[in-house]
């Protein structure tokens, strides 16, 4: 893999999903690395690992919409009423320039509800105007958006673009059997039936995906991870995840009332998305 990043410039972006798996990519490479020739600094919303031997770097860049949003702080960014703004991927996509290897995801940040606020214009418009569209229609155009840019600034001879498909979250132990309070807390064991399918991942947002890429002619390389994810509830980073503001008595009391079933451990599962974008890489 190291040998494949040399002379180039791999960049994960996307929201924290993605960030999990641009970090088991560096996990899995850093320890060829001596100590002397490995750096890892962050800039804002952009964070580079560089491997300084092989004149490569691995980045992640924060844009949880790939477009322009109201969540785009890399740090202060839990926004419940979202808003993203039309036509904006340049405002992200002017820091993915001269990548080689581009991985994209958005999904979760997406769910709110049946619909979805859209801005046209400016954020720094004195006097805003906001729409709301259906979430497909949301997800469409975003997806759109992102084809639109690839074609412009990617070379397919040259260059690759992969898309990370959804990830699943295992907050309703009721669909796997469990009891209707349960999640993925103490889950020690996956999911064995092999047709199992949970609420949180929506067809209709895989249908927006299938269908967008299908009428662009830039070969775009999908990991298709969600099923092979919806197995593992028992892979979550669950009560052991940061906590960003101190748990109350209630909480302690209630494992299953904090426990993060949507991000995963590392080492676990993300490695395995890894493993599919490594083979995808040398055998496109």
């Amino acid at each position: 893999m190291l040998e494949t990043l040399r002379n180039k410039r791999m960049m994960f972006v996307g929201d924290s999903l993605n960030r999990g798996q641009y970090v088991s990519m560096v996990c899995l490479l850093h320890s060829l690395i001596p100590d002397h020739a490995k750096s890892m600094k962050t800039f804002g919303s952009l964070t580079v690992f560089t491997a300084k031997d092989y004149n490569a770097s691995i980045e992640f860049y924060w844009a949880p919409f790939l477009l322009e949003s109201n969540s785009d702080d890399a740090v202060v960014h839990r926004i419940t009423d979202r808003v993203v703004r039309k036509g904006s991927i340049n405002k992200h996509g002017k820091h993915w320039e001269g990548a080689d290897i581009i991985v994209f995801n958005t999904y979760l940040w997406w769910m709110t509800g049946s619909d979805f606020k859209i801005l046209h214009g400016s954020f720094d418009d004195e006097v805003k105007e906001i729409v709301q569209v259906s979430t497909e229609d949301a997800y469409k155009m975003a997806m759109k958006s992102m084809m639109k840019w690839v074609e412009t600034n990617m070379d397919p001879e040259r260059t690759r673009v992969f898309f990370t498909g959804m990830s699943p979250s295992h907050f309703k132990g009721i669909e796997w059997g469990g009891r209707p309070n349960e999640n993925c807390y103490n889950q020690t064991r996956p999911i064995e039936d092999l047709n199992y399918w949970g609420s949180d991942s929506d067809k209709s947002i895989m249908k927006v995906i299938g269908d967008v890429f299908k009428k662009h002619k830039f070969p775009i390389t999908f990991l298709n991870i969600t099923q092979l994810s919806l197995y593992r509830k028992d892979a979550h980073t669950s009560i052991y995840k940061k906590q960003w503001n101190p748990l109350t008595p209630e909480q302690i009391a209630n494992p299953y009332s904090y426990a993060d079933c949507t991000h995963w451990c590392l080492p676990g599962l993300q490695d395995t998305w890894n493993h599919l974008l490594f083979v995808k890489l040398f055998y496109p």
